[in-house]
Formats: C-alpha cells, structure tokens, sequence
C-alpha cells in the first residue's frame, strides 16, 4: 500500500516523542539546578593542579618547569619560579611554582598543559559552574584556588588517575632504589678506604733509607827512607 512505510515511522516517532516524557532512560533534560546529571568521565572544563599531602601549598607536584606556559596556545598560564627548592614527591629536591596563575577567562580548555606536563601535576577539571560578577578579575585564579588533592582526581578521572599513579609509582621506585644504591657505593668505598688505612698502619711505617757503610780505617803511611 502506497505510504505505508511514511505511516510506519511516523507511529515510530510518535512513539518516541510520548516515551520520552515517562521513560527516565528517555529524558534529556533535568530540573537544573535542583537536578544534575553526573559529569562523564572524559568531560573537561579547566585545568587544576595536582596535590599529593594535606597542605597543598607543600604538595603540589609542580616544578615550574613553565613547559605548560609556553605551550598554551592562548598564554593564559603564568608561572613564577622560585629561588630555594624542597623535595618533591620521589624526595628530591626541586624548584617549585612562587605563583601560578591562569587567566579562565581566555583559556580554551584544549588540553595541551595536560598534554605537555612531564610531571603528572596539571589535570583537566570537570567543574563549569564559574559564573561570576567579576569578569576579569573572578576569572583569574591562583595556584591556592588551582590546587586540589588527587583523591579529587580519582574521583572524576578514575581511570586516568590510575594510569597517572602507577607511573609516579615506578619513578618513585626508579628514584629510591638509585637512592639505596648511592648509600651502598658510599658505604662500600668507605668500608674499602678504612681497610687500606688499618692495612697500612699493621704494616708498620715506611723504613728510613740504609745509611752509607762507615770508611775503613787508613793504614799508616810508610816511614820515609833514610
């Protein structure tokens, strides 16, 4: 019958558009704000930085190796290195982030800090409520607003923080096995230079050289003749 596939999927989108109102599976949109649909694991709004200890000024895994700043394609990061170091997460000493400032204002949410980041210290975060009075000044955040601990990572990246904690696992591994390795050379070229000490004090001091054999006594000289 002509126009029977035309009733067809009208009575197919009748169908949808009436189960879209009872069907919760169905429903596209919620009673915002009251209702919020949970952030998919993959979303991204703005950077963070990553801490790993209670205070997070002292935790914070940046270096301020400022790669992030140079690669931001809109130069909305700036980063002020500092003049002393602390020890960082694998217990070595570096430098770390005097200020650490990013415009959202201008950032475009690409990524690329992520991207560039050898240290596993910035991350994506997925929170987008930032409307504020203030559109210059509201917008510019500094590394106390930036920092957030890593179990807040592994709560909207579950995923992406395991992979990111089972490679600072194998530095930190990597980093305190050449550690016990420099202890034990030390502790070994220490034990070697005390044995050669006490090995050269048995022997007793180094002999004086043999003195010269005393002279012969002359023989008397021959009476002259008469």
């Amino acid at each position: 019958m002509l126009g029977t596939g035309i009733l067809k999927g009208m009575v197919e989108t009748a169908k949808n558009f009436a189960g879209s109102y009872h069907d919760p599976e169905r429903l596209t949109t919620v009673e915002y704000p009251e209702q919020r649909i949970a952030s998919k694991e993959n979303a991204r709004q703005f950077p963070f930085l990553v801490h790993d200890t209670e205070d997070p000024m002292k935790g914070l895994r940046c270096v301020a190796c400022q790669i992030c700043e140079k690669e931001c394609p809109p130069q909305c990061i700036y980063i002020v290195k500092s003049k002393d170091k602390r020890a960082d997460y694998k217990g070595q000493m570096q430098f770390y982030p005097a200020t650490f400032d990013i415009d959202l204002s201008v950032c475009m949410s690409c990524q690329i800090c992520v991207e560039v980041c050898p240290f596993e210290s910035i991350k994506m975060d997925t929170e987008f409520e930032l409307s504020n009075t203030d559109r210059f000044g509201g917008l510019l955040v500094n590394k106390h607003q930036l920092a957030k601990s890593n179990e807040h990572y592994r709560k909207i990246h579950p995923t992406e923080a395991a992979a990111s904690d089972a490679a600072l696992a194998v530095e930190v591994a990597k980093a305190q096995a050449k550690a016990k390795a420099d202890v034990e050379a030390k502790a070994k070229a220490a034990a070697e230079a005390k044995t050669k000490a006490e090995a050269a004090a048995a022997a007793g001091p180094v002999g004086a050289p043999a003195s010269a054999p005393a002279p012969k006594p002359s023989s008397p000289a021959a009476a002259p003749a008469a």
